[in-house]
């Protein structure tokens, strides 16, 4: 008999898109994964593959999974659902791959970035203009994602901008006024374009949707791809002031990202101090830091807040105080 190939065990990120909400930290073995949003609460799922064995489409097939359970350091595995079936058994012991795996290697987060297949809207010159999606496995790219970029509903909730008096913003949501602006600069038929990322920071373009054809097989250097994943060049005042308002807005995920330059980083982590708590469940899986005192001053504001009354101010007012304190556990 030829030898049975088992599946590697995969620890990884992949960003959340459209719009950018953080890094999903990923331990897979086959059909099963470990997944994190803040590097301290896992979920546990496996899929059930023998469902899609005979099917014959292209792409992948939505399966049912299992919940296999949910686990942190402080609270132990809360095991899901148990069934009496074979296929359960047969995916339980997958699952249980991935918790003992998982045991090993949590506290080595953030995972380096998987996700080097991107989807960028362009704008009306065919340069990358904001990042839609990503994929880590071609068996992942498709053509079905709208070519829309997308502020959130967090953003529109939460969002506002200096630059707004001098807009013409009808209903005061910045959210909606920004996200129709840079999907205007995409032009009148929007194009969205897949690239594979190399180690450069460069990218080789794949398949896309509404590509001119002298486009569809280029190679583009690093400068061409911004770095916080929306184009800041090209705006008027007001408009470089609004993208510029959202990316400070978007400061406590932003910084999830590898290589940025300290000047940005650091810039990034002064905005961020404004939403303390968004930190306070993200910087665990910051890569890096380029001023230590501002993480943990915004650490310590967050404690403080959720041990407040109700009545404790925003998190987009920035506290009166700044504190030098010593790294948090």
């Amino acid at each position: 008999m030829p030898p049975v190939t088992l599946p590697e065990i995969r620890c990884f990120g992949q960003r959340l898109l459209n719009p950018f909400r953080g890094v999903a930290q990923t331990i897979r073995f086959g059909p099963a994964e470990a997944v994190s949003l803040d590097g301290v609460h896992w979920d546990i799922y496996v899929a059930n593959e023998e469902l899609a064995r005979d099917i014959d489409t292209p792409g992948p097939v939505q399966t049912s999974d299992i919940r296999y359970g949910r686990w942190s350091r402080a609270g132990g595995l809360k095991r899901g659902p148990l069934y009496p079936s074979e296929d359960f058994r047969r995916m339980e012991a997958q699952g249980a791959v991935v918790y003992r795996h998982l045991l090993q290697v949590h506290d080595q987060v953030p995972f380096p970035l998987a996700d080097v297949l991107e989807l960028w809207l362009l704008d009306a010159a065919g340069a990358p203009l904001a990042l839609l999606h990503s994929a880590v496995d071609e068996s992942e790219l498709s053509l079905e994602i709208p070519p829309c970029w997308r502020a959130g509903l967090a953003c529109e909730e939460g969002f506002t901008s200096t630059a707004l008096p001098g807009l013409e913003v009808r209903d005061g949501s910045a959210a909606r006024y920004l996200a129709g602006y840079i999907n205007g600069r995409a032009g009148d038929a929007p194009a969205a374009q897949w690239f594979r990322r190399e180690a450069d920071g460069g990218g080789t373009a794949l398949a896309g949707t509404n590509v001119a054809a002298h486009r569809r097989k280029r190679r583009l250097g690093p400068e061409a791809f911004p770095s916080l994943l929306l184009d800041t060049r090209g705006h008027d005042v007001e408009h470089t002031r609004l993208v510029e308002d959202f990316l400070h807005w978007q400061a406590p995920w932003l910084l999830l990202l590898p290589g940025l330059d300290t000047a940005t980083r650091r810039s990034l982590e002064q905005a961020a101090r404004r939403q303390a708590l968004v930190v306070a469940d993200q910087y665990r899986l910051y890569p890096e830091t380029a001023d230590p005192a501002l993480v943990r001053a915004a650490l310590v504001e967050a404690r403080l807040r959720r041990q407040a009354p109700a009545s404790a101010p925003a998190d987009d007012v920035m506290s009166t105080f700044y504190v030098e304190l010593p790294d948090p556990e």
